[in-house]
Parts: C-alpha cells; structure tokens; sequence
C-alpha cells in the first residue's frame, strides 16, 4: 500500500504534464498527433470567424430559416388544390422608347409589380415590419407565371444587378417587382395618318387563363408632317399657277416651269413611302398628296391646250385667206414660238403691214411713176392679220384667265373638305 502511493502520484503528474509536452513537441515537431489537433482547432476557429464577418450569408441563412424555405415545396401554389391565388398587377410606365408603323409595334419601359399572399412565407414579428430580399430569393419560393402577349422582344434589367425586388410581410402578403423592357405588336390602322389616333395594348396573361389588357391611346403631332409634306406640297401647288400669268408664246418658260413642278410633287411622295408600311389601303396623306399631284398635272395640260387651240386657229384663218397673212405665218409660228422671247403682237404687224406698203408703192412707182392706187387692199391685209391676232389672244386669254380663278378656287375647297373630314 506504501508503494502504490507514489505510483498513483507519478501517474498523476505524467497526465497533467501532456498537454505541456504537445506543446513542447509542437514546437520542435517531435508529436504529430498533437501537431494535427491543434491545426483543425485553429482552422474551426478561423472559420468561424469568416462566417461571423461575412454577414450576408449569415442574413440569407437567417432568412431561409425564418421564412421555412426549407420545409415546404414551393413548386405548388399556394393553396394548391383548393381556391385560385387573387394576385394583382399594377404597371407604372417608366418611357415610351420608341413607335415603328413599318414594323407596327411599340417598345416601352416599365415597373411590374405583382401583390399575391402565400402563408407559407409567414413569420412572427413583434414590429409587424416587412422583409426585403433581392433577386437570389426569387428562385426559391413560387411566383406567378406572368407573360406578355405578342411580344416579341423583352428583357428585365440587370444594370448593375437585376432590378428584381422581393418584400414579404409577416402575414405572408408578397410584393415582387421588377423593371422590364417590352416590345410588343400594336395592329395600326392608317387610314388617317398621319391624323390618326392609335390605340395599342399591352397584354398579360398567366396559365390560369386570365388575361389583362392595358391600353394606351396614342395621338400623332402633325406639325412635322406638316413641315416635311404638306406645306412643300402646297407651294409646288401654287407654284404651278405661275404659269397662268406667262406669256404663251414663252414656251421653254411654261413647260420648264410644269415639269420641275410634277418632278418635285414626284420626290415628296417616293419621300414618304421608306417611312410608311406596305398597307393595300389609301392613307389620308396619299389622298392628299395625289391630289396635288393632279392640280399640278392638269395646269401641264392647261397650257398643252392652250397651245393647241391657238395652232388651230392659225391654220383656221391660214385656209380661209388662201395664204398666211403677217406675222402669224404657219412657217414662222415654230420660229416665234421656241425662240422663249416676248413679241409684241401690235408693233410687228404695224411693221409687216408697212414693209408690205412699202413694197408695193416702189413697185407702182417703178410702173406708173404716181402713188399706190392699192391702199384698200393693204387694209384688208392688215384688219385681216389684226383679227387673227386678236381672236388667238382673246382665246388663249380667257382660258388662261380662267384658269387662273378656278384652279385656285377648287384647290382651297378640296382643302377645306380634307380638313374638315380627317381633323
């Protein structure tokens, strides 16, 4: 008994002493075993530590517990079986990006917010506060199967994260909503266009079958088409009515002046069609820039008949006289005509009628030695040229002159119809 005293001390003091020895030994690795325990104690340690700092994981995994992601299956609805969800939408618009009529579709940028409750998502509180998440959420619980109708583009911003945001109350009430930019179909009818008035929708439906429309009425500002096609329409309009008031022996003058005018009439309307869709009905604007087209094309045709009617009075006189009388010569109406100048009917026929006097008095001279005894007959030439004169300016005046009152007047009345009806 006296020796197993000092055996059990001994024993003792080898146990407390270990600890102090793996010390030693790890410092001068001569223990292994001891080396190894203290290299995961240090590295559970340092684990801890990183999980301590990094407070978003700690956040997220708070949350998944405090929200029981992990104990429901929330592939199902809420309520799967029973009841449907009521889940409400509302649409904050945010810009319209843009409104193609060659493609007829709208392109626009808005906020989409869906209101649903899902009790499964409840939680206690003793501040009744709601929670906030991002978008990392999203993929764990259920939404509502939302999609847009004839779209045919759309994509949820992701600048600099995606602009999804999560809010769940502690009753279970859920806000998502996310920022998404849309281009969808809008069937235009342009008719009227560009005074038209279009209405588009956007369409949201889900897999339940419902469907919400959301309509936009969209009003055009004609001031710009009133500048690019309307009013040069206009001018070239009464451009056109220029020539009424040109002399119509200017030939080069009136035709040149009537075809730059149908010329240009040409480049507005080729000018509207790349901007335009391929539509099998008349637009208002058609109806109005072929129309001016029409005005312009028939004041071509005004002086066309003009010039018409006054060759046909020449030869009408020209086969009742026998022979051509003064200036107003069958040969030299070509001549006249095309040389673009102004001649003075009055002043040329007093200077033929006196070389034809003169004429005649050198050769009664040369043959009697005394004065013209023809002086009647050089006046019948001359009244005789002198009416031919006046009967080919008096018809070309008066259709001219009537030109110039009716064309403006039935241009101002077609305007004050297409007005009234397309305003």
């Amino acid at each position: 008994m006296i020796l197993a005293s000092p055996l059990v001390f001994f024993t003792s003091i080898w146990i407390a002493l270990m600890p102090v020895k793996c010390a030693a030994s790890e410092i001068t690795k001569s223990h292994p075993q001891c080396s190894s325990s203290m290299k995961r104690s240090r590295d559970n340690k340092q684990e801890a530590r990183m999980r301590k700092d990094d407070s978003t994981k700690a956040w997220l995994l708070q949350y998944e517990q405090l929200l029981h992601i992990e104990e429901h299956d929330f592939a199902m609805r809420p309520g799967f079986g029973g009841s449907p969800v009521p889940v409400g939408i509302d649409v904050q618009v945010e810009s319209i990006d843009s409104i193609s009529e060659v493609n007829m579709d709208f392109t626009m940028t808005f906020y989409l917010r869906h209101y649903w409750k899902d009790e499964r998502l409840s939680f206690p509180s003793t501040t009744n506060k709601s929670m906030t998440f991002d978008h990392r959420l999203i993929k764990k619980i259920w939404v509502p199967d939302i999609f847009f109708v004839h779209s045919k583009r759309s994509f949820i911003h992701d600048t600099t994260v995606e602009n999804i945001m999560l809010r769940v109350y502690p009753d279970g009430n859920v806000l998502f909503s996310l920022r998404v930019t849309v281009s969808a179909m809008c069937l235009m009818d342009f008719s009227r266009f560009p005074l038209d008035t279009q209405s588009c929708s956007l369409e949201l439906e889900s897999c339940w079958y419902n469907r919400l429309f959301i309509n936009f009425v969209l009003r055009r500002h004609i001031f710009f088409f009133v500048l690019q096609t309307y009013f040069p329409a206009m001018l070239m309009v009464m451009l056109s009515w220029v020539s009424f008031w040109i002399d119509q022996r200017a030939v080069p003058a009136r035709v040149s002046l009537g075809i730059t005018t149908v010329l240009t009439m040409s480049t507005i309307i080729s000018g509207m069609s790349p901007s335009m869709p391929q539509v099998s009905y008349i637009k208002a604007v058609d109806v109005y820039l072929w129309v001016s087209s029409l005005f312009v094309f028939l004041s071509v045709i005004e002086y066309a008949a003009v010039n018409y009617l006054t060759t046909m009075e020449e030869r009408k006189h020209s086969n009742k006289t026998g022979k051509p009388s003064g200036m107003y010569n069958i040969d030299r109406v070509p001549a006249m005509a095309f040389d673009g100048c102004y001649h003075d009917c009055k002043t040329e026929m007093d200077q033929t009628s006196f070389s034809l006097h003169s004429e005649e008095d050198s050769v009664q001279e040369r043959s009697t030695g005394s004065p013209s005894t023809n002086s009647s007959q050089i006046k019948r030439r001359q009244s005789l040229g002198e009416d031919v004169g006046r009967i080919i300016l008096e018809n070309n005046h008066v259709i001219d002159t009537y030109s110039r009152i009716f064309f403006p007047i039935v241009y101002i009345i077609f305007n004050l119809f297409y007005w009234g009806i397309y305003v």
